[in-house]
Parts: C-alpha cells; sequence; structure tokens
C-alpha cells in the first residue's frame, strides 16, 4: 500500500516560516496596542491579518504579496494547519474558563439573560440571513442554511473578550459581572451547539427532520459519553499523573490527548473538531484533579504563538475591497447594527424580567454585545463549508471587531462611579481579603478521620474556618468501616465525598501517614486532622509525626479540648491567637479570623516578649511610652495583624506579655481570658528524623486544656536533594 506525503520544498518552507514570523510578530504588536487603548486583543490581531491581507499589504505590493501568501495548495494548508491547531487550543482554554455549576447557580437571573440574549439576535439574524443579497450566499449553500449560518453568528457571544473586559475593569466578581459570565459561558455552549447542528445541515445539503435528528443525536450521545465515560476516563488519567505529586507534564499529555480524541470523535459526526476541542476543556476543568499550572501553560502557549496565528490568519482572509461591490458597506452595516441592537435589547429585556436594575441590565447588554473568536469561527466553518462567499465572510468578521469595542467602550461609561450595592461591596472585600490567604482558601480539604472525636473536631474547625465554596473529602485509611455518618451531617453545607484508602495496616502510623500524603498530591489545599492526647517518645503520634515530616501542603492539626462530655465541641467563644510576624503566624490569624467571621468569636492577638530572670508582665494595650525596642518591634508586628484582622472584618484585642517562656505564657493566658481555643502557626522542620514545631507550639499542646489548632506550613525542600 503506497500513500502520498508531499513534503514542503526549500521555497515553500521559507514561505511557511517567514508566514508564521510575520503574522505572529505583527499580532502580537496590534494586540498589545489595542491593550494599550483598553481594548481587547483580539482587535489588534484580526486587524493585523487584515493589513496583511488583500485589502491592505495587497494592493500597496502586489509581487511581495504574492510572494508571502501564494496561491501554492500546500503552503495554504500549512499555515491553516496551524491556524486550526490554534483554534483547537483556543477552545481547550475557553472550556477550561467555563463553569457550568456557575450557570447553574445563578439559576433564573442567568436563564432569563442567556435566553434573551440569544432568542432576540438570532431572529435577527435570521431576518437578515433572509434578506441579504444572492452575492452572499455560497456556491454549495441555499438561503436556509445561509440564514441559520448568519443568526448563529450574531447571537453567540465571546467569553474569552467579555472575560478580558470584565477582568481589566475589575468586575468581574460584581454581581452583574457573574451574570454576564455565566451568561457568556452559556452563550458559548449553545453557539457551539448551534454550530455543530448548522454544520450537519451544510454537509448534508439540506435541512431536513432527519437530518436535524441524526445531528442533534450524535451530538447529545457524544456529550453524554463525554461528560460521563470521558470524565471518569480524564479523572482517573490526571489522577495517576499525580500520583507522587504535581506533574504539569503529565497532566499536560492528558489535556492534548484528551482534545486530540474528543476533536477526532466531532469531525467523524460531521461536526467541527473544534466542539469536541471546547467540550474536552469544559471536561479537564471539572476534573477535581486538575492542576492549575496547566491552563498558565496552555494559556502562554496558545496567547503568545497559536491564538494570534488563527486570528491574523482569520484577517488575511478579510478584503475590505468586496465591501464596495453590490452594496455591500451597506448591508455591513445592517448586519452590525442588527447585531449590536438586538443583543442589547435581548440582554436587557432579560435582565429587567430576571428583577435587576436598569444600569445592571444596560451594562449586561453592553457587555455581551462583545464578539470574537466563536464567530470567527463561524464564519472561517462557513466560508470552508461554501455557506459564505468571501463578501459574506467579510462582514460577518467584521462585526466582532466593532461590537467589541462597542461593548467595551460602552460598559467603561456605564460602570464609572458604580459601586453597587453595600450587600455586594461587603462580599467583594471578604473575596479581597479571602483571595491573599495562605492556608483558608477554596481548594478541596483533606480530613482523613476514623470517625472519632478529634476527627470531628477537625471536621467542625473546618466547617467554620473555610468558605463554603471549598470542598471536602473525608480520606479513611484501612479495611475497618468507620462511622463519618456525624463528619458529613457537620459538613453539611459543602460538597463532601469519601475516599478510602483500603489494604493499609491501620496500626501503622507510617503507612497510614503515606496514604494521606499520597491522596494529598491530587490537588487538595490543606490538610486538617485530628488528633487526641500525646504519644510518649514522639511530637505527637507515629502518624502525625509522619504526615508532617512528609507533607506537601499546609497541615492542620486539631487538638480538641480536653474534659468534654460530647463527641461534639461547643462553638468557640474567645480565641488566643500569638502574633509573631512570620508566615505561619499569619497563616494562624486566617484561621481564627475566618472562625471568628463566622461564630462571632472574640480574637485576642497576644504576643510575648521573652524576657530572662523577670516575672510576666502585661501591657492591655498598645501605645504604652516604653523606650524598649522588643515592645516597639512587638507594637509594629501586632499593628499588621490588626489591619490584617480589620481587612477579614474583626475588631480583635490586643495583648502584650511578657515572660521568660512563650509557651507558659499563652497558656496562662489562655486561662486567664477564659479562651476555649487557641490557634499557633508553626514552620516544618527536620530535626534528626523528627518533625520539630518549636518549643512554643509544643508547650501549648502539652499544657493547654483549650481547643488547640496549629497550623503547621510544609518543611521546605533541599533544592539539592529534593527532600
Amino acid at each position: 500500500m503506497q500513500f502520498a506525503l508531499t513534503p514542503l520544498d526549500e521555497h515553500e518552507l521559507l514561505v511557511f516560516w517567514t508566514q508564521l514570523l510575520v503574522l505572529v510578530a505583527a499580532a502580537r504588536f496590534c494586540g498589545a496596542l489595542m491593550r494599550r487603548l483598553n481594548l481587547p486583543s483580539v482587535i489588534g490581531q484580526l486587524g493585523a491579518g487584515v493589513i496583511l491581507g488583500p485589502s491592505i499589504f495587497g494592493r500597496l505590493w502586489p509581487d511581495g504579496f504574492e510572494w508571502f501568501l501564494p496561491e501554492h495548495e500546500i503552503s495554504s494548508g500549512a499555515l491553516f494547519a496551524v491556524s486550526w491547531l490554534g483554534v483547537a487550543f483556543l477552545l481547550v482554554t475557553a472550556g477550561f474558563e467555563t463553569d457550568l455549576g456557575l450557570i447553574r447557580r445563578l439559576g433564573g437571573a442567568a436563564a432569563l439573560v442567556t435566553g434573551f440574549s440569544l432568542v432576540v439576535p438570532l431572529i435577527g439574524g435570521l431576518v437578515v440571513g433572509g434578506v441579504l443579497p444572492e452575492s452572499f450566499i455560497g456556491a454549495e449553500s441555499d438561503r436556509t442554511v445561509f440564514a441559520l449560518f448568519v443568526a448563529a453568528s450574531l447571537a453567540v457571544s465571546a467569553l474569552a473578550v467579555i472575560a478580558k473586559i470584565l477582568s481589566e475593569l475589575g468586575l468581574m466578581r460584581r454581581d452583574f459581572g457573574q451574570i454576564t459570565v455565566a451568561a457568556g459561558m452559556a452563550n458559548d455552549v449553545v453557539g457551539w451547539i448551534m454550530l455543530a447542528v448548522f454544520t450537519g445541515f451544510a454537509t448534508s445539503g439540506e435541512v431536513s427532520a432527519s437530518g436535524i435528528v441524526r445531528t442533534v443525536g450524535g451530538l447529545a450521545i457524544f456529550l453524554a459519553l463525554a461528560m460521563t465515560v470521558g470524565q471518569r476516563v480524564v479523572d482517573r488519567s490526571l489522577r495517576w499523573v499525580r500520583r507522587d505529586g504535581p506533574d504539569v507534564a503529565g497532566a499536560m499529555t492528558v489535556v492534548v490527548m484528551t482534545m486530540l480524541i474528543y476533536g477526532v470523535a466531532t469531525q467523524a459526526l460531521g461536526i467541527e473538531a473544534v466542539l469536541g476541542a471546547f467540550v474536552a476543556g469544559v471536561v479537564l476543568h471539572r476534573s477535581r484533579f486538575q492542576q492549575r499550572e496547566v491552563l498558565d501553560h496552555l494559556e502562554s502557549v496558545t496567547n503568545t504563538f497559536l491564538a494570534p496565528v488563527f486570528f491574523a490568519t482569520a484577517g488575511l482572509r478579510v478584503d475590505l475591497g468586496l465591501l464596495g461591490q453590490d452594496d455591500a458597506i451597506a448591508w455591513a452595516g445592517v448586519v452590525v447594527a442588527v447585531a449590536i441592537v438586538a443583543k442589547f435589547v435581548g440582554a436587557f429585556v432579560g435582565a429587567k424580567l430576571a428583577g435587576q436594575s436598569n444600569r445592571a441590565a444596560t451594562a449586561l447588554g453592553a457587555g455581551l454585545n462583545a464578539r470574537g473568536a466563536l464567530e470567527i469561527v463561524i464564519a472561517s466553518v462557513g466560508l470552508s463549508l461554501g455557506v459564505f462567499t468571501e463578501t459574506a465572510y467579510t462582514v460577518i468578521v467584521i462585526v466582532p471587531l466593532i461590537t467589541s469595542i462597542f461593548a467595551a467602550v460602552s460598559l467603561r461609561i456605564v460602570v464609572r462611579d458604580w459601586r453597587g450595592t453595600d450587600k455586594e461591596q461587603e462580599r467583594l472585600d471578604r473575596e479581597e481579603a479571602l483571595a491573599k490567604n495562605l492556608v483558608v482558601t477554596s481548594q478541596r480539604i483533606l480530613l482523613p478521620s476514623k470517625g472519632q472525636p478529634a476527627s470531628i473536631a477537625a471536621a467542625q474547625l473546618a466547617q467554620f474556618a473555610w468558605p463554603k465554596e471549598a470542598p471536602s473529602t473525608i480520606l479513611t485509611v484501612g479495611d475497618v468501616d468507620a462511622d463519618i455518618s456525624v463528619l458529613e451531617a457537620v459538613l453539611d453545607e459543602r460538597e463532601v465525598d469519601h475516599n478510602r484508602a483500603n489494604g493499609v495496616s491501620i496500626g501503622s502510623g507510617r503507612d497510614v501517614a503515606a496514604s494521606i500524603v499520597s491522596e494529598s498530591n491530587l490537588g487538595y489545599g490543606v490538610v486538617v486532622v485530628g488528633v487526641a492526647e500525646r504519644h510518649e517518645g514522639v511530637l505527637y503520634s507515629p502518624m502525625v509525626d509522619e504526615l508532617l515530616l512528609n507533607a506537601v501542603t499546609p497541615v492542620v492539626i486539631v487538638r480538641r479540648a480536653r474534659g468534654l462530655d460530647r463527641p461534639l465541641p461547643p462553638a468557640f467563644s474567645r480565641a488566643i491567637v500569638p502574633v509573631t510576624g512570620t508566615p505561619s503566624s499569619r497563616s494562624a490569624q486566617e484561621v481564627a479570623f475566618a472562625i471568628s467571621a463566622q461564630l462571632g468569636t472574640e480574637v485576642l492577638l497576644t504576643h510575648v516578649v521573652n524576657r530572662v530572670n523577670q516575672l510576666p508582665r502585661i501591657f492591655a494595650r498598645r501605645g504604652t511610652a516604653v523606650d524598649d525596642p522588643a515592645i516597639a518591634a512587638a507594637e509594629s508586628m501586632m499593628a499588621r495583624a490588626v489591619e490584617q484582622a480589620h481587612e477579614a472584618g474583626i475588631s480583635p484585642r490586643e495583648i502584650l506579655r511578657e515572660g521568660t517562656s512563650a509557651g507558659e505564657a499563652l497558656v496562662d493566658a489562655a486561662r486567664t481570658e477564659q479562651a476555649d481555643l487557641v490557634v499557633l502557626g508553626a514552620q516544618l522542620r527536620n530535626v534528626d528524623g523528627r518533625p520539630f514545631i518549636g518549643h512554643t507550639v509544643e508547650a501549648v499542646l502539652e499544657r493547654s486544656d483549650a481547643t488547640v489548632v496549629v497550623v503547621a506550613q510544609p518543611r521546605p525542600k533541599d533544592p539539592s536533594t529534593g527532600e
């Protein structure tokens, strides 16, 4: 069996590499220029292609243009292959940013805005597609399929452009911003489905009931398998590559393979492979084993090289000279006007029906007007399938250029000096404080447990301190069934799942700790473990010691209060929090402040100045006129801690103490103030093969009767050994 694999000759290779060089350089330069003007970079990247295409370069220097873009099938095929690879990766990143849970959570408001912002411009697009001249309709298409493609291109929004505009304006987390993002996501999802269905019509050559059933049915089966069987395969693959810790290269391999498999599947169904790439991104994003760094690497390659090539190549095919033929420029104005007005009216009406204010509805209408990659893909697919002529393609590609400028400029005008409601501002301030945290984040929480009271105390602390958006996993180790029903009840306000590490001897602290560390490699933000009384000869227990020595994430140790006569400890009323000015001290403050915000717990920020051979003294407040460098340094540290507390919405009390032992002073402070919680930070160290978290922490764990929480940062690895 023979096959033809024709390589590019030396001249064709020179042209191909020159094309990539010029397109990337021009697209990046023009994109950066647009960003300087506070406009989306995609406008500049498309504009770069228009400049290098027949509209300008082809007219200014015909011979150079012919050398740069020769009418050679192999040369153009190589460039377009890179271009389509670029759009595939672009759609994977768009899928990563599509949060189906967000769309569900925003419920009615997102549904109404999405529905009206799609239906109204879809109707407008069908009307326009029905009256555009025959010169716009490709030779391989009929009027109905052509009108459907026009309607789809006018109905969609661009999630990437919307997100970019909102992010640059600092509006992403605003209430209307969240609805805009959710509606933009839904627009993208529906847009890709429409493209898939309409492409099926274009491929079959007709719009028929059997064609609709075949295309929609095939798409439905693909989506069902992709989101179920495919999701499990992706989860297992990503879990496997993380078995020994973060592995970005392995995860990237899973991303590329998933994109290619899904792309092959959709292309085999007669649907564009780019839809498969988009679904692949959604599935990859949904996996709890995905590594955050993967998206950064994916976006870097896509945004710096592949996406600019795609957008610039799309611009190359735009010939503005065609607008001078057969009143094409007038029809282009009609298409743009319908695109802007219909999308604005649809979004505004949907927002008002959802109970939004006039200003919020106007902002939604402005923001959702942004078009971008999806519309360009629709135009490119329409041109490649013979649905659009070059004139129609040029008109459709102009729409995202103008609408994105309109969206960016109009949105800035609408939101100027608009801060939203007091409740919204309170939420935004809380989210801003949470974003600065080291430990208390929205990442998944790991709770190792055998169902004992100590684990219940740990679950209660996690419930009080971590935001409800942070999911949790209860890990039971060994073959013995543990009753975790109480833990699940404590964590009932958040997503909870249960994993088992079977085949491990629960009597071996080393094996149990290894199982916990292995699980924590799979993408957790923190491990929260409850402990009982201290064992002799070790820091706390063999299992805890091994966990601390090998931890790759922060470990929060919860030693429940002594003398409790019930499994579930009471809510905390007063907490002692040492202040030392270190990152570990700050992480302990995060936990205490989060508990206080949830329960109203009084926080006592406490700093102990170590003195030799001096009786303890207490300074009840700062600002005392003491000419002492140690006291001055303590007050400076305390001021920073108080500032952090105020950012979290907490008004703490401040205590400065002097004594010969910081641990004893803290135990005494807890007793004197009748505190039922002590939260300390610790930096783990390895001393002769044993974990060391500081004499102060050890003393408090040993002698305080209150609930003691130790927030231990993982010990830094030795660069020379990796241990």
